[in-house]
């Protein structure tokens, strides 16, 4: 490799009417073909067919506080903040379970 080659950063340009007047662009693709409204019709949600691949999540809508939003979405990070949302909400649940248990605990020693 010469290293005095230098190498341009513009991207290339692309002559999307030659793409469009090439002789592919209108055939059929036998690995994909075009979908019938009876085989639309016949088609079922992903999770009926493939159960094993439902995560065992369901879209929701949820109005939060634009504040709370930012927080979660710089707490994140690289991560989706919907997931540390979903991970905070958890947390909170098993929380409240411990203490709705150590509550039953000393409500019995009190009874003693």
């Amino acid at each position: 490799m010469n290293a005095n080659k230098k190498y341009s950063a513009k991207p290339n340009k692309v002559n999307w009417s030659a793409v469009d007047a090439a002789p592919m662009a209108d055939m059929p693709d036998d690995d994909s073909p075009e979908l019938s409204n009876e085989i639309f019709q016949q088609l079922k949600p992903i999770g009926q067919v493939l159960p094993e691949l439902n995560l065992g999540k369901q879209r929701i809508t949820i109005m939060l506080d634009a504040s709370v939003i930012k927080a979660y979405k710089a707490k994140a990070g690289g991560r989706g903040y919907q997931t540390l949302i979903n991970e905070t909400l958890r947390r909170g649940l098993e929380a409240d379970s411990v203490k709705e248990a150590l509550r039953e605990v000393l409500r019995e020693e009190r009874v003693k």
